[in-house]
């Protein structure tokens, strides 16, 4: 028999926990039982671990339920110990014995006497309880927000792809010229019609170099809102916003679609290019794993060559901080192209180099 009595101190402290507004009903009374029959109540520790888990389901219950345990406990322990002899009392006087003789003693057998049948056992009166724990209103607790973090925010990003503009005016000629209209009236000394001018379009080409999967993975969906932005909801015509995909390296081959299903040569990636086709990189380059790759950094050299062949407005966004290239492959290619790091500030800067406005741009690790 154990020390304590595991379904007197369920049964007290479920009634108890009820007083305390706890959304308790039979079923997790019932429950309780059920744990303490298949061995999850073998001591004080067990018990209580066992009721927390069953009927503590916030962080405020959890803290009113550890004072409310101890004061169950103390009574239970307070009810089991012996009460002490009144005092000045006097012991029941001993029933003197018969004697009875021998010979009946020898003759007659002892008579039994019938054993009364023992009480029904006591069950505790939950016929008040509801079976289902009522739905009442749990005490407001202290949250901490759990927010996905970006290197920059969706809205910056179309902020700031609203400054990649290349103006040709070769639209419909239905813009009204004022001062070309004010030149011809003062040169043909009357006014005949007014001056139109052609609407101006946005030309600006963007071919966007995503680097996807491996250490780029936990920036999927930044690069996604990057790629969206830069189609649906900047300046530029959907028609000139292309994107490609590849792993660690553009080397040989690139893919059209995020999954690197669709593959095509790089070769024909860069066919699309001309000296006004602004190109943005996306990638870690290395940065996120802290490896410094020689191969890696032969490879991304060859492949930025290659591209100012074709173009010089060139860009590259690294999501990883800045002090993070320190020793990795990225450090290296950072010499060799602009490099910013992917926030607010950063693109703000590729943007005015892929746009033909180059900053002075000299590396540092700090």
């Amino acid at each position: 028999m154990t020390a304590f009595d595991p379904q007197a101190l369920v049964l007290r402290t479920f009634l108890q926990l009820r007083r305390s507004n706890f959304k308790l009903g039979v079923a997790d009374y019932m429950a309780a039982l059920d744990a303490v029959a298949g061995g999850f109540g073998e001591d004080l520790a067990s018990l209580e671990d066992t009721l927390k888990l069953l009927w503590c389901h916030s962080l405020s219950e959890h803290s009113q339920f550890q004072p409310i345990w101890q004061s169950v406990h103390r009574q239970v322990k307070a009810n089991r110990q012996p009460k002490p002899p009144f005092p000045g009392g006097r012991e029941a006087p001993s029933r003197p014995q018969e004697t009875v003789p021998a010979r009946h003693q020898a003759s007659e057998p002892p008579m039994l006497q019938p054993q009364p049948p023992p009480p029904p056992p006591r069950r505790a009166a939950l016929g008040s309880l509801p079976v289902q724990a009522p739905s009442l209103l749990s005490g407001e607790e202290d949250t901490i927000p759990l927010q996905a973090y970006y290197p920059i925010s969706r809205r910056s990003m179309v902020y700031n792809w609203r400054y990649l503009r290349r103006p040709v005016a070769d639209g419909p000629q239905d813009v009204l010229d004022i001062d070309a209209t004010i030149q011809q009236v003062t040169r043909q000394g009357f006014y005949l019609a007014p001056v139109y001018g052609r609407r101006e379009r946005n030309q600006a080409r963007l071919l966007l170099f995503i680097d996807h999967d491996g250490s780029m993975t936990p920036f999927h969906q930044f690069t996604g809102d990057l790629v969206e932005t830069a189609q649906q909801e900047s300046p530029l015509d959907a028609e000139n916003v292309n994107a490609v995909y590849f792993q660690n390296v553009p080397a040989g081959t690139v893919f059209r679609d995020v999954y690197l299903t669709q593959s095509m040569p790089l070769a024909a990636a860069l066919g699309s290019c001309d000296p006004t086709t602004s190109v943005l990189i996306v990638s870690d380059g290395g940065a996120a794993r802290g490896y410094r790759l020689r191969d890696r950094v032969r490879s991304t050299s060859r492949f930025l060559l290659q591209l100012k062949r074709h173009t010089s407005l060139v860009a590259w966004l690294n999501p990883m901080p800045r002090r993070r290239w320190v020793g990795s492959s990225a450090e290296i290619i950072a010499h060799s192209v602009p490099m910013f790091q992917m926030d607010s500030d950063g693109l703000n800067n590729a943007i005015d180099v892929v746009r033909g406005q180059p900053l002075k741009h000299t590396y540092s690790a700090s």
